[in-house]
């Protein structure tokens, strides 16, 4: 039996270990007061930063796809808005430091866990620098992602592609994409798409120069993709006539009247002044006919998405970040597309874009069709309209008879339209 002891005794017993545990503790305290991992407080020393000044134009241009000209461009409009004022406490993240870290995000979609490594940035304050970022790139590249405001400016589209793709009174090609993103919590089957994913629509219109003129983003993915053009602002001005398109003409070296048009697959309805290829069953010559000249045009967007997904590949994986937060990071990269794209020479290569031989009659895949990983939409519009119809059968005849270009007969052989 343990002898008794004294109320004395056992004050001075738990005095004595109260001494014996007071370093361990205070160090515990000490560790919980850390208020940040020794590379954090180091950021100079350990993040990529220094690496990124010691690079050759080639190797910059892989990790943050742009050259370092472009960069200090995009960077000096930038600072005054995402530049923040150092405090007694800490140095702030200097604007080439969020500039840099954002710029990666998108090259490569890597999660902020993983992020924080190369950046030395916490990942709590990356989910605030890179939406604050992206917000900043819209706000200042806007002039290089805008909807066409005169007459002229839509012909000077269209003049573009009758010269680059032989489509007549074309306006733009439209696409959209399903881009994938992690389920937010309990938003039950909101963003669930037809392909099992959850997801947001990115719809976009292209110029014959693959740029975007126009881009929607925010759609759930649940919405049906028939219907995700016809509830754009784009749409209803479309529809109001309130573009500014230009009047119905005469097509080249006819007599015939046409409506200026966009080009667009068959996830979208046809009216006057949208046309999407025949269904492929019973086709007529002169119905393959049409479908391959639309074809032309309408590749082109959907180059432009695959180079978009190729750059800045935060949109080949599911964007793990805050569902409100990935319209900011999609619209960021398409600005910053449409900016590279007249920047640099070298952003579009030969091999990037599929590429048609009409003298051979050969058709070359773009490379990003090896790995696409973006989700078209479902192909199951099937509203049309009279004027539609006879919208599509004027281009159909036209370009069986006055409209016809030499190396179409052989390519809808080649390509089996």
């Amino acid at each position: 039996m343990p002898p008794v002891l004294s109320k004395n005794a056992k004050i001075a017993l738990v005095a004595a270990t109260i001494v014996a545990t007071a370093p361990l503790q205070k160090e515990q305290r000490k560790k919980r007061r850390e208020w940040a991992k020794f590379y954090y407080r180091n950021r100079e020393n350990y993040s990529h930063m220094r690496l990124l000044k010691e690079l050759d134009d080639e190797d910059f241009r892989t990790y943050l796809r742009m050259t370092p000209e472009s960069f200090d461009e995009i960077l000096n409009l930038l600072k005054r808005y995402i530049a923040k004022t150092d405090t007694v406490m800490r140095q702030a993240v200097t604007a080439e430091e969020r500039l840099v870290a954002t710029l990666k995000y998108l090259a490569s979609g890597r999660e902020y866990n993983d992020l924080k490594l190369s950046t030395c940035i916490s990942p709590q304050l990356l989910s605030e620098i890179i939406p604050e970022t992206c917000e900043a790139i819209i706000r200042v590249l806007k002039d290089y992602l805008k909807v066409p405001e005169t007459e002229n400016d839509w012909l000077q589209i269209a003049k573009d592609f009758e010269i680059k793709w032989q489509f007549n009174h074309c306006l733009g090609a439209i696409d959209g994409k399903h881009v994938i993103i992690e389920k937010p919590p309990k938003s039950g089957t909101l963003y669930y798409n037809y392909k099992g994913t959850f997801s947001i629509v990115l719809l976009g219109i292209v110029n014959a120069n693959y740029e975007f003129i126009y881009v929607n983003i925010g759609s759930n993915g649940s919405i049906s993709d028939g219907g995700v053009f016809k509830h754009t602002t784009f749409h209803e001005k479309m529809k109001s006539n309130q573009l500014n398109l230009p009047s119905p003409s005469i097509l080249p070296h006819s007599n015939v009247i046409a409506p200026y048009c966009f080009v667009a697959d068959n996830a979208f309805a046809i009216n006057e002044n949208l046309l999407k290829p025949y269904p492929r069953r019973n086709l007529t010559h002169d119905q393959r006919i049409f479908n391959y000249r639309l074809s032309r045009a309408r590749r082109i967007v959907e180059n432009a998405f695959g180079i978009l997904a190729e750059r800045f590949r935060v949109l080949k994986r599911p964007i793990q970040i805050n569902v409100h937060n990935v319209p900011k990071v999609v619209m960021a990269s398409c600005t910053l597309h449409n900016y590279l794209r007249k920047k640099s020479s070298n952003y579009i290569t030969r091999n990037c874009v599929d590429t048609e031989d009409t003298e051979t009659c050969t058709f070359r895949p773009g490379d990003w069709r090896l790995n696409d990983n973006l989700v078209g939409l479902n192909r199951t519009e099937r509203q049309r309209t009279a004027d539609g119809n006879s919208v599509r059968q004027i281009f159909t005849e036209y370009f069986n008879n006055q409209g016809r270009v030499h190396f179409q007969e052989r390519m809808i052989n080649t390509m089996n339209i």
